[in-house]
């Protein structure tokens, strides 16, 4: 019996070597991500100091199709986003620049989350529960985008985290009582996330110690041609029957009119550049979103012909606002040297109505101690 115990050993020691022989001349596959496949990951790195040495970092998100986003803690920013064009090709297809230091410029908000109030409030001033609370007026007559220091400008917290199909950062600032004239300490925190399904998706959080307007939204200037052209001859489709008109200064006069008939009609597809001729200073307006606002519904699609690249705006606020690139005029030097031309970028801002706290007909955007504000913007990518 030992004997055979012995045999047995043996047989099985020099069947191991064997094997093992095999192995290493015929390797297990090596996965995809190991032969340079995309893979889902969060990279975080340095991306330089304010004046003040307040360090700001940058993250780039990548999901599994190779799709990127790369997020700094500057402004919340959106530096870039590398989408596939429909021969498989990446480029970055937002504006901006390949710095800090040309965010640190006056800029046109690009790729920014911007607030307490995103967009316009007439002569800088509203009055909530009999109090009359006085803005910055930095557009002219008018307050716009939360301010001389708004949100945009500075810097948030930030913690990268994965979840199932998805790799996202959750960020977070807090606008102290009396910031730019608004009242209460309010809470925001702000989430990133990049999905497998190619979405980039934006979710808001806010709280108020005071009775406050809040209206935040994105900012960034999409260019489906990875900023080579203007956006004039990309498509787009908005599911708004209605929109709100302005005077001179862009504040909304309070009606609601009808698109159909006029130059602000894209409730089917129609290239950008079709009828802007028409339109007095071009597009730069709110759309009445026919799903009212509450629940996720989609308010926008733009295809660029050219490189065959989509994108869909879904969301829950009322209203979107469409704005051209009307004031980008070439005297940007953006991403590479290049020249920003007007219409070189187009944004499309998911949000309340421009100028709601004077506005009583407006859907309200006063936020109230107890209350949290919520909602969900979703830019889902593909290509035809």
């Amino acid at each position: 019996m030992k004997r055979a115990a012995s045999f047995a050993l043996a047989a099985l020691l020099l069947f191991g070597a064997a094997a093992a022989c095999r192995k290493a001349e015929n390797p297990a596959p090596v996965p995809e991500a190991a032969k340079g496949q995309p893979i889902m990951s969060i990279q975080k790195a340095a991306f330089g100091n304010l004046p003040d040495g307040t360090a700001v970092d940058v993250y780039t998100l990548a999901n599994a199709n190779g799709i990127k986003a790369r997020i700094m803690t500057y402004g919340a920013i959106l530096v870039s986003l590398d989408l596939p064009d429909r021969m498989g090709a990446f480029a970055d297809c937002v504006l901006g620049y390949d710095s800090l230091a040309g965010y640190l410029k006056t800029t046109p908000y690009f790729g920014s989350i911007v607030g307490r109030y995103g967009n316009r409030i007439a002569k800088g001033r509203f009055t909530l529960d009999g109090k009359t609370y006085t803005l910055a007026t930095n557009d002219g007559a008018n307050h716009l985008h939360g301010g001389i220091k708004g949100f945009d400008k500075v810097v948030w917290t930030a913690e990268p985290f994965e979840e199932a199909g998805a790799v996202g950062l959750k960020m977070g600032y807090v606008s102290k009582d009396g910031e730019e004239g608004y009242p209460g300490n309010l809470t925001v925190t702000l989430v990133y996330l990049l999905t497998n399904d190619d979405e980039l998706r934006l979710d808001y959080e806010a709280a108020t110690d005071k009775a406050t307007p809040v209206n935040l939204t994105h900012h960034s200037y999409f260019n489906f041609a990875a900023g080579t052209r203007d956006i004039l001859a990309h498509e787009l489709t908005l599911t708004a029957d209605r929109y709100t008109p302005v005077d001179a200064g862009l504040i909304p006069t309070g009606k609601l009119d009808p698109v159909a008939g006029t130059p602000m009609d894209f409730t089917t597809l129609t290239a950008v550049g079709s009828r802007i001729a028409q339109v007095a200073g071009g597009y730069d307006h709110n759309y009445v979103l026919n799903a009212g606002g509450g629940a996720m519904a989609l308010a926008a699609r733009v295809y660029d012909p050219e490189s065959g690249r989509v994108m869909e705006v879904s969301t829950d606020q009322p209203g979107i606002q469409f704005y051209s690139g009307n004031f980008l005029d070439g005297t940007i030097a953006g991403k590479g040297g290049q020249a920003y031309g007007k219409h070189w970028g187009f944004c499309l801002e998911t949000q309340h109505f421009p100028d709601s706290p004077n506005q009583p007909a407006f859907p309200s955007t006063i936020v109230r101690p107890g209350e949290t504000f919520r909602t969900r913007t979703v830019f889902k990518f593909s290509v035809i």
